[in-house]
């Protein structure tokens, strides 16, 4: 493992456990209802000159992961960031109740999503063109990165290889973590895997990367209490002070990765 040490500076504001009202504002891209951590009507990260493309786990807009994003963007003032996070399921994400699939009903509408809504392919495609109609707007932006969360953390790795339009990229306990992506990855990549993943799937993608990377586990070693897939965005439980504590944690290293690549 490859591991940086950041030199920026950066303070997580206060978690907010329940009722989170997002700083941003709602804009449409590419036909897609968007998430923007812009301040209406103020300066700040919408001036910024690094913006990150957020791609959310399946269960599309959530508190928690709306929370996320707003830290990415104002946690840092001498280093902020542009966040945009589309929906890309168009309005009909997951249903968190199909979470964990322990019974065969769950398992069979979490199949049929995966297979349709959430087929990579859809997705990858219309990454493209997001970016460069956000360009279109904010002309002065002029470095991207992408993180990605569950789900989202299997569309980072596609986009990440040869002809990426990202700098750096970052999977938050990624779902479908396959080591024959690795080798085609050609950015900074930070893996932040959670007690849930595969230890031997992540170990074998880590063999296979030839950048610069950082591979931080959530349970044992850097996390209070050992964490569950999903604990950076929608299934965190932020009324869990451990829960938090590793959350806040969590996101000031991943600011720390990009702050160290961007």
């Amino acid at each position: 493992m490859t591991s940086t040490q950041s030199k920026a500076c950066c303070t997580v504001p206060p978690v907010v456990a329940e009722g989170y009202k997002e700083k941003g504002e709602y804009l449409t891209i590419e036909g897609m209802k968007t998430y923007a951590t812009q301040i209406p009507g103020k300066s700040g990260p919408k001036t910024a000159k690094s913006a990150i493309l957020n791609v959310y786990d399946i269960f599309g807009f959530f508190p928690q992961t709306l929370q996320g994003a707003d830290i990415l963007a104002h946690a840092d003032a001498e280093h902020q960031y542009q966040v945009f996070m589309p929906d890309f399921f168009d309005g009909k994400p997951a249903d968190i109740s199909w979470y964990p699939p322990d019974n065969e009903e769950k398992g069979k509408k979490l199949g049929e999503f995966f297979n349709t809504l959430a087929a990579p392919p859809k997705t990858l495609e219309r990454i493209p063109k997001v970016l460069k109609a956000i360009q279109a707007e904010r002309p002065d932006i002029r470095e991207w990165a992408v993180v990605g969360f569950c789900w989202g953390g299997k569309i980072v790795n596609l986009v990440s290889q040869e002809g990426t339009l990202f700098k750096a990229a970052a999977a938050c306990h990624p779902a479908m973590v396959d080591a024959k992506d690795a080798p085609g990855v050609t950015i900074p990549y930070a893996m932040f895997p959670s007690k849930d993943e595969s230890r031997e799937d992540v170990e074998a993608w880590e063999k296979g990367l030839k950048v610069k990377n950082v591979v931080k586990w959530w349970p044992y070693v850097y996390s209070i209490s050992n964490q569950v897939h999903g604990f950076m965005a929608a299934r965190d439980d932020l009324k869990d002070e451990k829960v938090k504590a590793d959350y806040t944690k969590a996101y000031e290293e991943l600011l720390s990765f990009f702050h160290d690549n961007m």
